[in-house]
C-alpha cells in the first residue's frame, strides 16, 4: 500500500488532516487540468475549490483507494463543464491569456503550449490528461466517462491538429525568414 492509498483510508475515516496533505498532492494537477478547460485563472480555481469540497463531502463512497486521483479528476472535470454551462463561455481559439502559474516540462515549447490552448475542449483535455498527467487510456476514457475508443480517436484527432498546427507555423516561420 501506498503512502498515497494510506492518506486516502484515514481521509475516508473521517481524518481532516490526511484529506488535507492529499489535496496537497494532487493540486498542481487539479490546476492544470481546469486551465485546460477553462484557461481562466479564476474559473479554474472556482472549479478546483468546488470539486474539493464535493470530495471532501463524498470521501466516504471512495470504494477503491488507489483511485482517489482519478476519481476527483472527474469530479474537477464535471465542475469545469458545468462552470462553462453556467456562464456560457465561449473559448476563444485566439484568447490572450495568460500562463497559468503551475509550471510543467511543456513550458519550455511556446508554439506547443498555444497550440494546445487552440484545440477544441475535448480534444486538450485528453492531451492534458495524456501527455501532461500521465495517464492511461482507460484512465482517461473513465474519468470524462467516454468509451476508450472515443478517448482514443480524440487523442488522435488532437494530435493531427497540433501537427497540422505547428507544422503551419513552420512554414510560416520559414517564409517569413526568407523574404526578410
Amino acid at each position: 500500500m501506498t503512502n498515497l492509498e494510506h492518506l486516502v483510508i484515514k481521509a475516508i475515516e473521517g481524518d481532516k488532516d490526511a484529506f488535507c496533505q492529499l489535496v496537497k498532492e494532487v493540486e498542481p494537477s487539479l490546476y492544470r487540468i481546469a486551465y485546460s478547460i477553462l484557461r481562466s485563472d479564476e474559473d479554474c480555481l472556482d472549479a478546483a475549490q468546488e470539486a474539493i469540497m464535493k470530495a471532501y463531502v463524498s470521501i466516504h463512497t471512495l470504494k477503491h483507494p488507489q483511485y482517489f486521483k482519478t476519481w476527483l479528476i472527474r469530479i474537477l472535470i464535471r465542475e469545469c463543464t458545468a462552470l462553462l454551462k453556467e456562464r456560457n463561455k465561449v473559448v476563444a481559439l485566439n484568447s490572450d491569456v495568460k500562463e497559468p502559474h503551475a509550471t510543467y516540462h511543456m513550458e519550455d515549447n511556446l508554439e506547443l503550449n498555444n497550440a494546445i490552448r487552440n484545440l477544441e475542449a475535448d480534444h486538450r483535455v485528453v492531451i492534458t490528461l495524456f501527455y501532461l498527467q500521465d495517464l492511461s487510456v482507460k484512465d482517461i476514457a473513465e474519468i470524462i466517462e467516454q468509451p476508450v475508443g472515443t478517448v482514443k480517436s480524440r487523442l488522435s484527432r488532437a494530435r493531427n491538429k497540433l501537427k497540422e498546427m505547428l507544422s503551419e507555423k513552420i512554414q510560416v516561420g520559414g517564409l517569413q525568414h526568407e523574404q526578410i
